[in-house]
């Protein structure tokens, strides 16, 4: 849950990219990093893991808007994508606010896909989160190869919340500040709520 900070006017909301490993999750967050405003961001803290190439988390402060009177700031994390990391995958959506699952359209990677947006509902449950409460956002990344599935079928299998998703080609920057915005809107909704 998000965090105030009384003494700098402050909500601090917490989001995670969660999805299978390679999906496309580091890729966001550096493109939103590198594309940020210096002035709107903290610094990128990396944490690499011995047996993998992926990050383990990033953190990326971002400054955005007033709610009631205090500033909100958003980090982002990402999780590792392998199952190797379940334990890490699970502690740092402990706090979240806001969940962006990035998919892996390629069609050999669909099972994958599965398995991980399970593996992410099981774990927001163990934090006593309702997958269909949480401000959720579904990102199908790697749109531009040749053995993409079609959004439309992505959607079918991967979205029956019916919540926010977007086609993305991270790499290039497709679809990668939508996503944020549409689950940044998410976080402010549910804030202003309570």
């Amino acid at each position: 849950m998000s965090f105030i900070n009384y003494s700098t006017r402050e909500i601090h909301c917490k989001v995670v990219y969660y999805g299978p490993g390679l999906c496309g999750k580091t890729t966001n967050l550096m493109y939103i990093y590198n594309k940020t405003n210096p002035d709107a961001k903290g610094k990128l803290v990396t944490l690499a893991t011995e047996t993998e190439r992926t990050l383990f988390f990033d953190f990326l402060p971002i400054s955005l808007g007033k709610v009631k009177g205090f500033r909100t700031r958003f980090h982002l994390y990402t999780v590792p994508g392998q199952v190797f990391y379940d334990a890490s995958r699970k502690l740092i959506l402990k706090g979240v606010d806001g969940v962006v699952f990035v998919a892996d359209s390629q069609m050999e990677r669909m099972e994958a896909n599965i398995e991980s947006l399970e593996n992410l509902e099981e774990h927001l449950a163990e934090h006593g989160y309702d997958i269909r409460k949480i401000p959720l956002v579904i990102q199908y990344n790697k749109q531009d190869l040749p053995n993409a599935v079609p959004v439309e079928e992505m959607r079918k299998v991967l979205n029956p919340w019916n919540v926010p998703d977007f086609s993305a080609v991270a790499t290039t920057g497709e679809g990668v500040f939508e996503t944020l915005k549409a689950v940044v809107k998410l976080v402010l909704l549910q804030l202003n709520k309570q």
